[in-house]
């Protein structure tokens, strides 16, 4: 998302998605006159996310709208909290109502989750990364919520960095074919990137460390014994990211192995949204 009106294409397609042609219930049950207020209530511990984002779905829809700010984005909220109070005409808060929840609900739900996973690292020295199993659409939001939860965004699209996973060197012949492929993409491109590359065994290990110029090592579906092995035989010549089946239940292992990374797709496509609700405030 380079830019406001970025965020504007992509409020007016939300909007569009979820209005239509007009609120008809709106529309047959409230003057068009009527002025009134809404508070966002939160019904559910967690981190609070995308209320910037909330702000512009309002302001974008109708700019006479009110918008008072009494929770931050990345604040930590209880139930009975109010995030933000608006008032301004009834017919645009109510056609506002579901898209500012529906994306509320679910950056806060992420954010949350992600708090929960930094907080398991705590003393080790160790990231949490995300992963580009996101919802379409909505990548830069969710990443957003990782970064408010305390988390580091991976890469946004697959043109920030060469990620040489699996299924890149299987089909290039293997690791020496894929990484000397990228070298001289890279240098005919005349681009700078980093360069990260899977590892499927300490073979694989041993044989990227061959080459100059990598980044960091993706030790993927490695067991915690693999891991201690695979950090030793690195030994601080690259970074090191973790991957594949983490939970709650074994990231602290994983993390006390050195590594430096963990990616965790969890993050962003197995989240609970948090419970929030827009209600009219008298």
């Amino acid at each position: 998302m380079n830019s406001i009106r970025d965020l504007d294409s992509v409020i007016d397609r939300w909007l569009l998605e979820d209005i239509g042609n007009g609120d008809h219930t709106t529309f047959s049950t409230i003057p068009e006159s009527a002025s009134g207020s809404a508070k966002l209530l939160v019904k559910e511990q967690g981190i609070l996310a995308g209320v910037e984002v909330a702000h512009q779905v309002f302001h974008r829809f109708d700019s006479g709208i009110r918008f008072d700010l009494l929770k931050k984005d990345g604040s930590t909220i209880a139930p009975g909290d109010v995030a933000f109070r608006v008032s301004g005409k009834v017919h645009s808060l109510l056609q506002c109502e579901r898209l500012v929840l529906n994306v509320m609900q679910r950056m806060s739900g992420i954010a949350t989750t992600t708090r929960e996973y930094v907080r398991l690292l705590e003393g080790t020295g160790t990231k949490i990364l995300d992963t580009r199993k996101t919802t379409p659409g909505m990548r830069f939001h969710e990443k957003e919520a990782v970064r408010l939860g305390g988390g580091v965004n991976h890469r946004f699209s697959l043109d920030d960095m060469i990620l040489i996973k699996d299924n890149h060197i299987d089909f290039a012949g293997g690791i020496k074919a894929a990484i000397s492929g990228t070298r001289t993409y890279l240098a005919e491109k005349k681009l700078d990137l980093e360069i990260v590359v899977e590892a499927r065994s300490l073979e694989d290990i041993k044989e990227i460390l061959t080459f100059g110029g990598i980044r960091r090592i993706l030790l993927d579906n490695f067991s915690v014994e693999q891991t201690k092995e695979a950090v030793k035989l690195i030994d601080h010549r690259v970074e090191t990211e973790s991957s594949g089946g983490i939970s709650l239940e074994t990231i602290r292992s994983y993390a006390e192995c050195g590594v430096d990374y963990i990616s965790v797709g969890a993050l962003t496509h197995q989240i609970n949204s948090l419970d929030l609700s827009l209600k009219a405030d008298f």
